[in-house]
């Protein structure tokens, strides 16, 4: 059975989401953040060394990164679903976003988080990450623009990887400001999963 190392209010709910889609039978093994810290206990480091989640162990391996468990768990059991066919275009482009979800889309989102909770006057990083989390911003909702999904006007991977980043968008109240991003919200939304992993998360917080 997968066991999934699930942290509270972290990005490891997009992988309950996954496994939930794939109908697969696991185990979750919760983690709270410390009050103060908001930071991951140190049990976690039993598990993977940077004590980060969401980590999977499956088949004797320990996997961590979201998009590496992402594309783990479609590759192993998704039949031929939530992924495009290797080698054709569509699967550079759902690899992209992937990997997007990771790397360009939530290091400015976050810098914004941090400037807040931090309170302090910047002399650069604020303005960066204003200006680097509107161009985001405005490249996704551009890309979203008569489409229900990212990839193949169908739920794949992308999709649950950048589930992270529309909620990160809306809890900042900033929804309303991307017509297309919103659409996209309320279609993710329609899938039945995506509450279930929002009900679990919810349990184990």
């Amino acid at each position: 059975m997968i066991k999934l190392h699930h942290l509270n209010k972290s990005r490891s709910k997009r992988i309950i989401w996954l496994l939930e889609e794939l109908d697969l039978d696991y185990e979750i093994v919760a983690y709270q953040r410390n009050k103060d810290t908001f930071l991951a206990p140190d049990e976690l480091k039993q598990v993977h060394p940077l004590g980060k989640s969401p980590v999977i162990e499956d088949n004797g391996l320990v996997i961590a990164e979201s998009g590496a468990i992402t594309d783990y768990l479609i590759t192993q059991y998704g039949n031929g679903k939530f992924a495009p066919k290797s080698g054709t275009a569509e699967y550079i482009d759902y690899q992209q976003w992937l990997h997007f979800a990771e790397s360009s889309a939530i290091l400015p989102l976050l810098l914004k988080m941090f400037v807040a909770k931090d309170g302090a006057k910047t002399q650069f990083l604020e303005g960066y990450a204003d200006a680097e989390a509107a161009k985001i911003m405005s490249y996704f909702n551009s890309r979203l623009e008569g489409k229900r999904y990212l990839v193949n006007d169908t739920l794949t991977g992308a999709d649950i990887m950048m589930s992270f980043i529309v909620e990160i968008i809306k809890n900042a109240g900033q929804l309303a400001h991307f017509s297309h991003i919103a659409k996209y919200d309320e279609q993710l939304q329609s899938h039945e999963k995506y509450h279930t992993a929002d009900e679990l998360e919810a349990k184990y917080d």
